[in-house]
């Protein structure tokens, strides 16, 4: 018996899908969304028109109709009791939907809170981070200094580019009287060794 229950319960074949009868998933908020599209209606002027139309059709037919075709009297007891009965329904739909209404406007009023307070807190950063910034840029050279430098050195430079040719012109003359003195010196000597070499050769 227990190898039958085995083989039943082979792993190497598929198992048999049964069709179970699912209920669907009940919406809480399904009423709710009811009550606020039945408060939204009886806020519109195509109901104000229906109600109207129905209460005067209501009355004209049972004010001028046949005797034996009137459901309704003079007194209009069924209609007084029918509109009862809507205002007795309407009033609490109407107050659930106002009650679904603010609960949903205090999660959005708390959504916009935060939402503010990460603003603010954005803001605080921001404004902490450009008075960084203005420290920062405060410490580097600005635009006016590093031009005011700027000129101060090719003032310089063009004072130096003033004095380097007379420096040059001295060196010159300097190099020009050394090289005049060198060749003068030559020509001493030069001289001197020719008139010794001429008076053995006269004796």
């Amino acid at each position: 018996m227990s190898e039958s229950h085995r083989s039943r319960e082979r792993l190497d074949t598929p198992r048999e899908e049964r069709r179970t009868w699912r209920r669907r998933p009940h919406r809480e908020d399904t009423f709710g969304t009811f009550a606020e599209r039945f408060a939204r209606f009886m806020g519109t002027a195509r109901f104000l028109i229906y109600m109207t139309l129905f209460v005067v059709l209501w009355v004209v037919w049972n004010t001028t109709a046949p005797e034996s075709l009137r459901f309704d009297k003079y007194a209009f007891i069924f209609l007084t009791l029918m509109l009862s009965l809507q205002a007795s329904y309407a009033a609490p739909l109407i107050l659930l939907a106002q009650n679904r209404q603010e609960a949903r406007d205090r999660v959005i009023a708390e959504q916009d809170r935060q939402a503010d307070a990460r603003a603010h807190a954005d803001m605080e950063f921001l404004a902490r981070e450009v008075a960084s910034l203005r420290m920062s840029v405060g410490e580097v050279a600005t635009r006016d200094f590093v031009r005011s430098e700027l000129r101060a050195l090719l003032a310089d430079l063009d004072e130096r580019a003033g004095d380097l040719p007379e420096d040059r012109g001295a060196d010159a003359g300097d190099r020009s009287r050394d090289g005049g003195e060198r060749s003068a010196g030559h020509r001493a000597t030069s001289h001197r060794d020719g008139g010794d070499a001429s008076r053995p050769g006269t004796a």
